[in-house]
């Protein structure tokens, strides 16, 4: 099946999952099932490695960090770092035959490291994945193994090494095994509570008394007679539209579900017997999007939700025309309004239907574990000295420094429980005249970083604003998720699985979206649409194709858990 440069563009899931699992770092030097062999030699010290780096970085030439594992591994590495046309330089470079010994940084996706794998431009790394070569992350393997199932592609190989940050509720004291990722609910909607409180208005706890305070909001144009803007200047409710912090998904909760914007695919759904489902062809699906529409009809939701970018969205906001909208912090996005607004629960379903008192907000994964951040090619003649300068990254003292800055700089010392301390802003525009995410951006370091759940409780702390989040998504958010099931983004696919989701995911997201926007804009779907756009999904999208090829990805990671 040929497929065209733009479908070969749109990339695939990173992660993966091992059919079979290898065995562990325990077990000394091991050929995969491609008959992997180490190479002995280590005559190679000096190294050229190619890849990204933040834009606000000042390289990696001269980095503490940096220098400080070289001189450790008694390697030398020539670093050629980009933040501008990365993808073109590295393409040009493969196809060209002219590689570095490695690729850092760079995220390749599983289906680019399956290829280059199978080419032999990227070399398998499983026989050096031995405590002698790499003891830091062979404890890392043994304590995770989902993680080498994540790195592990189809045919038994590792062609990189992993990379990830769990930054989950374990950071705020929640037990390993009953963690959830900071992206797990990504819209947090708010509400106006001056506006409310003027209006003399209860917190809306369902879909339908939302709308009448919608109305209210509307009605009596708040923004004016509260803020003292222009007459008319109110927006009851605005977000963007299928956006991944700024969207309207939150709402559809009272439906029974919440399809948010997802690494995976957009609408996809596990249920907990442990079948594929997509969403966007069910009964409640069709409810929702019908019921919305009414309040679009009624002016109560922002005409501009469909193309308006986060910029506009924020800018409405912090000039105190909006009632409710959805993003990461109330702060970030209205402003100096910000003390007005409060977060608006999730809210059940409409009176006099099958959905209400239901509250369904279902959870999306976390990021991914990659191994598309440190390749190492053909060229490399002593993978083992290179493989031994990366090793030190799987330390958590190490990598700590390597995401966010040195030991002297970004860190100042540690606490009495022996916990890092970080810089504060203060300090940081004194001491360096940069804010401490500025600093941060200079010295951070793209590539197999793997910031484990653990650091945040024995190595370091994590950022305060992280900490604020998962806090509210523990009182706030977690309370009304019922079922924790979820479709793991560290699945990974057959070759042929691959090629059908590169063919049919775009077409599939692409098609629910705009007739989503149509059906909410004007009104529908009647009968004969809605059986006709089912019919369209799995004629012209893949629908069937897909979900077999979903569901059997999940079936054999089911079988390793």
């Amino acid at each position: 099946m040929k497929r065209s440069t733009k479908q070969k563009a749109c990339g695939l899931l990173a992660g993966g999952l091992l059919l079979a699992l290898l065995p562990g770092c325990s077990g000394g030097l091991v050929s995969n099932v491609n008959n992997g062999t180490i190479n002995p030699n280590t005559d190679q010290t000096e190294f050229d490695i190619m890849g990204g780096m933040s834009a606000l970085s000042a390289g990696y030439d001269g980095h503490e960090v940096l220098d400080a594992l070289q001189e450790s591994a008694g390697v030398t590495i020539h670093w050629e770092t980009m933040s501008d046309s990365l993808a073109e330089q590295v393409n040009i470079r493969i196809t060209g035959g002219q590689l570095p010994d490695a690729f850092m940084g760079v995220g390749f996706s599983n289906y680019d490291i399956a290829r280059y794998g199978d080419d032999g431009t990227f070399l398998d790394l499983t026989p050096y994945l031995t405590p002698e070569i790499m003891p830091n992350l062979c404890k890392v393997l043994d304590a995770h193994p989902e993680i080498r199932a994540a790195i592990t592609m189809e045919d038994g190989g590792i062609y990189g090494l992993p990379s990830g940050e769990q930054m989950t509720t374990a950071g705020i004291g929640a037990p390993m095994d009953e963690a959830f990722s900071i992206f797990s609910v990504p819209q947090y909607s708010m509400i106006n509570k001056a506006w409310l409180d003027e209006l003399k208005l209860p917190m809306p706890t369902s879909l339908d008394e939302l709308h009448d305070v919608l109305k209210a909001f509307k009605d009596n144009d708040m923004s004016a007679k509260y803020y003292g803007n222009a007459a008319g200047t109110t927006i009851p409710m605005t977000t963007g539209f299928d956006e991944w912090c700024w969207g309207q998904n939150i709402f559809y909760s009272g439906f029974g579900f919440t399809n948010w914007p997802n690494d995976v695919i957009n609408d996809i759904h596990l249920r907990s017997d442990g079948k594929v489902e997509f969403v966007c062809t069910t009964d409640a699906y069709r409810d929702c999007i019908t019921y919305f529409h009414d309040w679009y009809a009624e002016g109560l939701m922002d005409v501009e939700m469909f193309s308006q970018s986060d910029s506009q969205l924020i800018a409405k906001c912090q000039q105190g025309y909006v009632g409710v909208s959805t993003w990461w912090y109330i702060e970030e996005l209205m402003g100096d309004y910000a003390k007005d607004y409060v977060f608006l629960p999730p809210l059940t379903g409409p009176k006099g239907t099958q959905y209400e008192g239901t509250c369904g907000v279902t959870i999306r994964p976390g990021t991914p574990i990659s191994s598309g951040q440190l390749n190492i090619t053909n060229k490399c003649q002593s993978p083992i000295n290179l493989l031994k300068f990366f090793d030190q990254w799987y330390e958590g003292e190490t990598v700590m420094q390597l995401q966010y800055g040195p030991i002297g700089v970004f860190f100042t010392g540690k606490d009495d429980k022996g916990m890092w301390l970080s810089i504060s802003d203060e300090e940081a525009r004194e001491k360096y005249g940069k804010s401490g995410g500025e600093l941060r951006n200079v010295y951070e370091v793209y590539g197999p970083k793997l910031v484990l759940a653990e650091y945040y409780n024995e190595v370091f702390y994590m950022e305060p604003r992280a900490i604020e989040r998962l806090t509210d998504l523990d009182e706030s958010w977690m309370p009304y998720v019922k079922d924790t099931t979820f479709y793991p983004v560290d699945c990974v696919f057959t070759g042929m699985e691959m090629e059908t989701i590169d063919w049919h995911k775009p077409d599939l997201e692409s098609a629910v979206r705009e007739q989503e926007g149509l059906w909410i804009k004007e009104g529908g779907p009647t009968d004969a649409e809605w059986e006709a756009y089912k019919q369209r999904l799995v004629d012209k999208c893949g629908l069937n194709d897909l979900i077999i090829a979903y569901q059997d990805a999940y079936d054999r990671y089911a079988q390793t858990r």
